[in-house]
């Protein structure tokens, strides 16, 4: 018997088992970004045992990929094998520039296909840096829709696949691959489920998420094929019994409550997320149910995984909270100029806005604030330099250097320095 691994998740391990060495796990995603939060703490759990991993892109672009992982992303033992720049990016100037963009000194390995079209330029990419790698090979390839895209069809993504899987059983990996369901036949299915190791589906039904275990080689899960209700919190996943209900009155008090700390009104929201402001009352009233494109939405606004809207209190809070935790959650006008805002979406507490690191570039204006909200605003410049504009005054902030303000907010920060400003920060919203 080959040696067991964690997802990462230990509700999930006890269901099924964990995860054998060698493992091929197929992930069924009836909406696109249920498996984000399952695959993420495969990838935090691995990183955090230094167990190298390779993640191979069909349909993120680098820039896209690297704020999805967040901290993660500066991990030595994190590979990403880039096949969308000449891929779906077409070779586009936007996406192959960006590869200029990373340090030298960035900690991880990135690894270009020129030639992603040819199913054997991407095997031949990563099945020779995996022989340069030491130890269990972790492998999350996003995605198998993305491929059969690139490459045609469902029978040139067959032939890959089944040649694949048995090699990287014997090569002793865990693998990870991700599928849009609805997108593909259900003899393509079929054909997949019969070769890997582990399959699970997961599906959302008036706002409930729940996974659904189809195989699990050489476990006997109690509940196979039975659909399992969960709750989603960023990274943190929760199985819950199935008649707890997630009904619409605590989506709409979590919906109100997330609005409310984004210093958002109804109408503001709506106009974000392409519905009325009715809607969005009725929503929080607990009166009408979003439709699933409006969910997705709202998430991307708040920057929360989806389940976020159903998670209930239940659970005890951590008290330690690990880099890897961190989250990227830039707003556009910050993303555009290379500022980046990492935050830890666990720390949500009632009335206090979630805290986080802000990165400034060298040589870089912002011409807005962080935040736009009533509160008590608290810096900390952990390293760098700023120039903070407020009520009309230049303001010199050094490392080290405290900043506090309770009326209005700056109109401007400028790093004017040759490094990289780092910046806590912390709001607390007034009753």
């Amino acid at each position: 018997m080959k040696a067991r691994v964690t997802t990462g998740i230990r509700d999930l391990d006890n269901l099924f088992g964990g995860l054998f060495v060698g493992d091929n796990v197929i992930w069924y995603d009836d909406a696109g970004s249920l498996a984000d939060v399952f695959y993420l703490n495969l990838i935090r759990s691995s990183l955090q045992d230094e167990a190298p991993l390779i993640y191979v892109s069909f349909d993120r672009s680098l820039k896209n990929l690297i704020e999805k992982l967040g901290p993660l992303a500066q991990s030595p033992a994190l590979t990403i094998i880039d096949c969308f720049t000449y891929g779906k990016g077409n070779g586009a100037d936007i996406f192959a520039d960006y590869h200029k963009q990373i340090p030298e000194n960035w900690p991880g390995t990135l690894l270009t296909v020129k030639q992603p079209h040819h199913m054997e330029a991407v095997a031949k990419t990563f099945y020779e840096h995996h022989g340069r790698l030491d130890g269990t090979v972790r492998f999350i390839f996003e995605s198998l829709t993305g491929m059969q895209e690139l490459w045609g069809g469902e029978e040139q993504l067959v032939n890959f696949y089944v040649r694949t899987c048995p090699r990287l059983y014997d090569l002793n990996t865990i693998a990870y691959w991700l599928i849009e369901k609805e997108a593909h036949s259900g003899k393509l299915r079929a054909r997949i489920n019969q070769i890997a190791q582990v399959v699970v589906d997961l599906a959302v039904q008036r706002g409930k998420t729940s996974l659904r275990i189809i195989k699990a080689e050489n476990r006997t899960p109690d509940r196979l094929n039975q659909p399992l209700p969960y709750f989603s919190k960023e990274t943190s996943i929760r199985f819950s019994p199935e008649d707890q209900s997630t009904g619409k009155t605590d989506l709409g008090t979590r919906l109100r409550s997330l609005r409310t700390q984004a210093q958002l009104s109804q109408t503001e929201l709506a106009k974000r997320v392409g519905v009325t402001p009715s809607s969005i009352s009725q929503i929080e009233s607990g009166l009408i149910y979003p439709s699933l494109p409006a969910l997705f939405r709202m998430a991307e606004v708040f920057s929360v995984n989806m389940g976020t809207f159903f998670q209930t209190p239940d659970d005890p809070p951590p008290v330690v909270f690990r880099q890897t935790d961190m989250q990227a959650a830039a707003p556009p006008e910050m993303a555009a100029s290379g500022t980046h805002y990492w935050r830890l979406p666990q720390m949500e507490t009632r009335g206090r806005h979630t805290p986080g690191i802000i990165e400034i570039p060298p040589r870089t204006t912002l011409s807005t604030h962080f935040y736009q909200g009533k509160g008590d605003e608290i810096g900390y410049l952990i390293e760098g330099e700023l120039v903070m504009t407020y009520q009309g005054k230049s303001h010199d902030v050094a490392a080290g250097d405290f900043v506090f303000f309770d009326d209005g907010w700056p109109s401007a920060w400028e790093n004017p320095g040759e490094k990289t400003a780092r910046l806590l920060w912390l709001v607390t919203a007034r009753p």
